[in-house]
């Protein structure tokens, strides 16, 4: 058996990419998928057209590499990971489109809870913050305003999926409906101590427990591939969060090693091993993974909700420019962003700050201000908040980072991996595999079957592909730190100190199928 396939599920594409034993990419297929705007600030997703658009990716990758079902050892799954996906089990629909971690329409619930002193005993028990982020107000959300959908969850007709676990429901045919540590983890239900559902977390969001799938491993068989045929039969072993996939992708197999992925968001993790390293500074104790039978595996996470979407922004918002490379180009034309500072907080700012109503902020646009100036400020946007996340671990844990790993998509930019460099005053490392979501979950299937032995003897597939090294002076990056953290605190709780709008009834895109 020659390949392993990994499946990711992301927030703007899925991906099916073919991985053989020495960790190289031999075949892909990509599809995009619809982003759904309702209203301001919620965001969903049609979870039919992720699994119609994951059997096309996979029929294509099989048949372009002509290769049988005998021919795959394993499938590893790796998703967008707050997502939450609510269905009927009797005919597997689901009852309204996914509700993505991007929305924020559960901002309001999470203030609540706040009011009602319950911040500090969740984050005690999940290790995170509560903020519409995190799945569990979105269920609680659907049950309440999708009609009829609290009384199927109350007859047990009901289930709840992160993107992974649909899509092993729908690859099985129904036959399992489970979650792996690394995504249960992300949803403010999960006890981090227990690796198991929390009943008192369930009774305060008014979550029945009939909804849960089972929690198992990141690494062992999980079940069969029935509904797509050119993989029939090959075995699901691997299911992972992205970020905690990449980790592993990136080989930070020992605790202090991190790892940055620029996909649509940033994501900056820390491996801490066994220790869970309880946050002061608003960051994230979240489940790395877990190997079979041994211990649970842990590490400390800060998210960035919009990092390559700013990107994305300039291209088809503004239609500033028509790729990605344009921005590179028009970055490197300046020699700095001209006092402008972007602060592309769309769908609010994510850690260490937690502001659900701050907005974007564009600012210091003078007569001299171009789009040279516009791309660049879009770039240290970027890498401003991720420094921000580095500062914060750095004060949690007492330690400083030697080098920060770089993947995803937006890690192809150099100048944004220059400046990076420039602003954490230490080395940016980029591998040969950008792409390592998607290769950490073929590592996670793979050893769960033996096609690898152990992860020892899967590290030295890792290779450097460029080292960005610090060309700033401390003190230049600290002033312009400085004025980034000026321009910050303009775009915290704008939408909060909005005057009260008029609007319709919040409801679902697609009504309850009762």
């Amino acid at each position: 058996m020659a390949y392993i396939l990994s499946l990711d599920a992301g927030t703007t594409s899925v991906r099916a990419i073919l991985f053989d034993a020495d960790g190289k990419s031999c075949g892909a297929a990509q599809k995009e998928i619809r982003q759904i705007y309702p209203q301001p600030g919620w965001v969903e997703h049609d979870a039919e057209e992720i699994w119609e658009s994951t059997r096309r990716v996979v029929s294509q990758v099989m048949k372009t590499a002509k290769l049988r079902p005998s021919e795959i050892a394993a499938v590893g799954i790796t998703n967008q990971r707050e997502t939450a996906v609510v269905w009927d089990r009797r005919n597997g629909k689901p009852l309204c489109n996914a509700i993505v971690w991007q929305d924020r329409r559960t901002a309001g619930a999470c203030d609540r809870l706040r009011a009602e002193g319950r911040a500090k005993d969740i984050q005690k028990r999940t290790g995170l913050i509560v903020d519409a982020y995190f799945s569990g107000t979105k269920i609680a959300w659907i049950l309440d305003h999708t009609r009829g959908a609290r009384a199927l969850a109350k007859a047990g007709h009901l289930a709840f999926g992160t993107i992974d676990t649909w899509l092993v429901w729908k690859l099985t045919g129904g036959a399992r409906h489970i979650t792996d540590v690394s995504n249960a983890s992300r949803t403010l239900l999960l006890n981090l101590k227990t690796a198991a559902w929390d009943p008192a977390l369930l009774d305060l969001l008014r979550i029945p427990a009939t909804l849960l799938p089972n929690v198992a491993g990141s690494s062992e068989v999980h079940g069969e591939v029935t509904r797509i045929p050119s993989i029939k039969g090959v075995p699901i072993s691997g299911i992972a969060g992205d970020q905690q996939a990449a980790l592993f992708g990136q080989m930070c197999l020992q605790p202090g090693s991190s790892k940055c992925t620029y996909g649509t968001g940033c994501f900056l993790l820390q491996n801490t091993g066994t220790h869970i390293q309880p946050s002061k500074n608003r960051l994230l104790t979240t489940i790395a993974w877990r190997l079979g039978s041994d211990p649970v595996h842990y590490a400390q996470e800060g998210s960035v909700f919009i990092g390559g979407a700013t990107i994305q922004w300039l291209r088809d918002g503004l239609r500033l420019v028509r790729s990605a490379q344009e921005v590179d180009s028009l970055a490197q034309s300046v020699p700095d962003s001209g006092g402008v500072f972007l602060v592309p907080a769309f769908a609010g700012l994510g850690a260490p700050h937690w502001d659900a109503y701050a907005r974007g902020l564009m600012i210091g646009i003078t007569r001299d201000t171009s789009a040279a100036h516009l791309a660049r400020a879009a770039l240290e946007g970027i890498a401003f908040q991720v420094a921000d996340l580095l500062d914060a671990m750095r004060a949690d844990t007492g330690t400083s980072i030697s080098d920060l790993r770089v993947d995803g998509g937006a890690a192809r930019s150099e100048p944004l991996m220059q400046i990076q460099a420039d602003l954490l005053g230490c080395p940016v490392v980029r591998p040969s595999v950008t792409e390592t979501t998607a290769l950490g979950a073929a590592y996670l299937a793979g050893l769960a079957v033996g096609y690898w032995k152990s992860p020892a003897s899967i590290a030295s597939q890792w290779k450097v592909d460029r080292v960005f090294k610090p060309r700033m002076s401390k003190d230049q990056s600290q002033a312009l730190r400085a004025r980034w953290t000026d321009a910050l605190e303009r775009a915290k709780k704008w939408e909060q100190a909005a005057p009260a709008r008029k609007s319709a009834t919040p409801k679902t895109s697609r009504r309850a199928r009762a």
